[in-house]
């Protein structure tokens, strides 16, 4: 008990010792060990990389889970070493209601089949996304959250014992700077006309004393500078770490970009699909106002790559029978033309499709080859494609 109390005495004086010397430098009475423009520069750099951790680890929290009320509960499962219950994405919820609503409203009109179909291809969305979200959070979330809550706390635990070192050495300093002072008033010689022989025993015996605080300070002052130097070094070693927190951080960002491609890829195959379902991939005819250009086996390469659509992946999606055919030369057949009414309005997406308006009526046929989703709609002097899914055949 008598160790512990002469240790927390001890403690106490030490930590009045440096609330002293900080309080002091902070009014500018007392001087301050600098350190060195490279020590300084390593802080700095220190400083910025945890700041701009901090902001990236929690905007891309934002990016993968928008919802603040799920990101609390996530967080506090993460703090209470409990498992993070599976959660339904928004793709996936949203593909749950559209087939409850195209069970309900009918499977088999052409609002039900599009309802089905969007769903699917939102199911899909939502389990890549899933994918996305995991793959992120494995593989760069958690380094920068481990840097963090590891390295960075390392670093802070050895820059506040430097900063309790510089204290004591400086201290030290001025300790010293005072008890030389009192030294060199003590050893003044008096004189003996005016002061008595016992002032003069006593300014003696002064003297001493402050040679003996004088040597005492100095042998602090050396164990101070021995404590402070170790320990900027140890700081210093783990500062020029940062480096390698940055090569780290590097690869596990090309690791989230490279899931974030790979999911963007998967969503846009996946929107191709469905739209190619839904009839409104626009690759069975190609319009063209050139009456005069030659047939389709004599067409030159230049020709043909100018009238296929836009964009490496979706020419690669035309089913291979279909070919850029010419609207001006598309016959009706003899036989097999019925009669349709428009369910919905329709924008052509091109000068190859036929813009719809609901409820006018229209003549249909199919030629040989066609993709089922498609039929050729005439009005008037006016044809193109349109969508199945839009039309109610009469007769």
């Amino acid at each position: 008990m008598d160790f512990n109390m002469k240790k927390l005495a001890s403690d106490a004086g030490i930590f009045f010792t440096r609330a002293v010397q900080f309080t002091e430098e902070k009014f500018g009475q007392a001087e301050k060990t600098e350190l060195d423009a490279n020590f300084e520069n390593l802080l700095a750099r220190a400083d910025s990389t945890k700041n701009w951790t901090e902001k990236i680890l929690r905007q891309t929290e934002v990016l993968l889970q928008p919802n603040p009320s799920a990101r609390v509960e996530e967080f506090l499962y993460e703090k209470l070493d409990r498992k993070v219950p599976s959660r339904v994405t928004n793709g996936e919820l949203l593909a749950q209601y559209m087939a409850e609503a195209a069970s309900e409203l009918g499977p088999t009109t052409p609002y039900g089949k599009t309802l089905i179909k969007v769903a699917e291809a939102e199911k899909r969305l939502g389990a890549a996304e899933r994918d996305f979200i995991h793959m992120a959070s494995i593989n760069f979330l958690t380094p920068l959250r481990n840097f963090l809550e590891g390295d960075w706390k390392t670093i802070s635990k050895e820059r506040r014992l430097l900063q309790n070192r510089r204290l004591d050495l400086d201290a030290c300093k001025a300790r010293l700077k005072k008890a030389k002072a009192a030294e060199a008033k003590a050893t003044t010689v008096p004189d003996f006309q005016e002061t008595r022989p016992r002032n003069y025993i006593l300014s003696a015996s002064a003297s001493a004393l402050w040679n003996d605080e004088v040597d005492k300070a100095e042998q602090e002052l050396r164990v101070a500078q021995t404590e402070f130097d170790r320990q900027a070094e140890v700081t210093r070693l783990l500062l020029e770490g940062i480096s390698s927190t940055h090569v780290n951080h590097l690869r596990c960002l090309h690791e989230f970009v490279e899931s974030q491609t790979t999911y963007y890829a998967q969503c846009y195959r996946h929107m191709l699909d469905l739209q190619k379902q839904l009839g409104r991939f626009p690759g069975t005819f190609v319009g063209t106002t050139e009456p005069t250009s030659p047939p389709l086996s004599s067409t030159s390469p230049t020709t043909t790559a100018a009238t296929m659509p836009v964009g490496p992946s979706v020419a690669g999606l035309a089913p291979p029978g279909e070919a850029a055919l010419r609207l001006e030369e598309v016959a009706p057949p003899a036989s097999g033309t019925r009669k349709a009414r428009v369910l919905y309005d329709y924008e052509a997406a091109d000068s190859s499709e036929l813009a719809l308006l609901a409820d006018e009526l229209i003549t249909v046929y199919s030629l040989p080859g066609m993709d089922p989703d498609w039929l050729i709609g005439e009005r008037g002097n006016k044809k193109g494609k349109v969508p199945v899914t839009y039309l109610e055949l009469l007769s």
